[in-house]
């Protein structure tokens, strides 16, 4: 999608945010205000925990009190104890559903929004509304359902375990609770797993962003690299033809490509190495030619430095459609051995594609090149 799309998506999620922030309070009754709080109630503002949102004098508004205070007040409100009185269930349902909705609408959007505390938030209602079904047939506090709550959200949304216990701890400095998160976490996370993965691979997965599993599946054990190999194979000599590269540039998308050196640079086909696709460009731009099919002489290679083979940073990248070249430049040569990478990572055809994969996601290669085993 392109950015104006983005944009209008975002813009369009904004209003029905502030919607819902101002639509939804009026669907929550009045509240007076309690006796026994030290706090000031009702209030009028940012601050404050009791927002008045159209009340009368001496009452407040329990779901305005989520809207409209901080991410951290409200999970601060939620998570507190001897609070049980201060928010109806109609109120907590709504507040669960709202911010269930938009947290999912909201993720992903252009705009840098995290996920982190939307999550303990809606985890925090969750539980806080289980605290208050709960309610005639326990005696716990609902504060610490919502505790639970937000772990359990966590949990499931995440796959964090060790590292959820450290962060609901340091929430609660209460490590009495240690053994009922590591319960809810450990739940959680099963319960999630025999479904799908976590939050952030299937948005990888969504994206189409390349990604690789940690593990090898087991199937993979019974092939051989071979077996996965396909074709057709796009390689370079030694010394190619201007434009010979140009047309397989513009009829792949590959970023790399193997150099097979050819007689008379060798006794027969060998693999040199491997060159990118974006050093081909660079070749092509400032024109390293030969008109002949020979080796480049060491004084031609002054006119490239490695600073034209840099990254861009954020400019546009070159592209083959870009470079413009006449037909006697067509017809001459490139010497690829100074530019190529002459130590790739090789695998040979009959090797493990377990053992292969592992390899080239634990090295975090890009390239790999299978090779025939030799005959000796």
């Amino acid at each position: 999608k392109g950015i104006i799309y983005q944009l209008l998506l975002a813009c369009t999620l904004s209003i029905c945010t502030s919607c819902c922030m101002f639509g939804l309070p009026w669907l929550a009754p009045c509240t007076a205000c309690p006796t026994d709080t030290v706090e000031v109630c009702p209030t009028i503002g940012r601050s404050g925990n009791f927002k008045k949102f159209q009340c009368s004098p001496g009452h407040y508004n329990d779901l305005a009190s989520l809207f409209f205070n901080t991410n951290d007040d409200a999970i601060r409100n939620l998570f507190s104890s001897g609070t049980d009185s201060e928010f109806h269930r109609s109120s907590i349902l709504l507040f669960f559903f709202a911010s269930y909705i938009l947290g999912v609408l909201s993720y992903g959007l252009v705009l840098p929004s995290g996920l982190f505390v939307p999550v303990i938030l809606t985890g925090a209602t969750y539980g806080r509304l289980v605290g208050m079904l709960a309610a005639s047939h326990s005696s716990l506090n609902e504060g610490l359902f919502a505790i639970l709550g937000a772990a359990s959200f966590l949990g499931g949304s995440m796959r964090m375990t060790v590292s959820l216990c450290v962060v609901m701890l340091e929430l609660t400095n209460n490590l009495l609770m240690l053994p009922l998160v590591m319960l809810v976490l450990l739940i959680s996370k099963t319960v999630a797993d025999s479904f799908n993965s976590n939050i952030y691979d299937e948005l990888v997965r969504m994206k189409g962003l390349p990604y690789l599993e940690t593990h090898a599946e087991p199937y993979m054990r019974q092939l051989t690299v071979s077996d996965v190999v396909t074709g057709p194979l796009w390689s370079f000599n030694g010394v190619e033809k201007v434009s010979n590269i140009v047309h397989v540039l513009r009829t792949t998308k590959h970023n790399g490509f193997p150099v097979i050196d050819q007689p008379p640079f060798s006794d027969s086909p060998v693999l040199f190495g491997l060159i990118l696709r974006a050093h081909l460009l660079v070749l092509l731009k400032k024109k390293v030619f030969t008109a002949t099919c020979t080796l480049i002489q060491v004084n031609e290679l002054k006119q490239v430095v490695a600073d034209d083979f840099a990254k861009p940073g954020s400019s546009r990248a070159d592209d083959i459609e870009d470079i413009e070249l006449t037909e006697e430049e067509l017809e001459m040569f490139i010497d690829l051995h100074p530019f190529t990478n002459a130590s790739p990572y090789t695998v040979v055809e009959t090797m493990s594609l377990a053992k292969a994969l592992i390899s080239f996601r634990q090295v975090g290669l890009r390239h790999m090149l299978v090779v025939p085993k030799s005959s000796g």
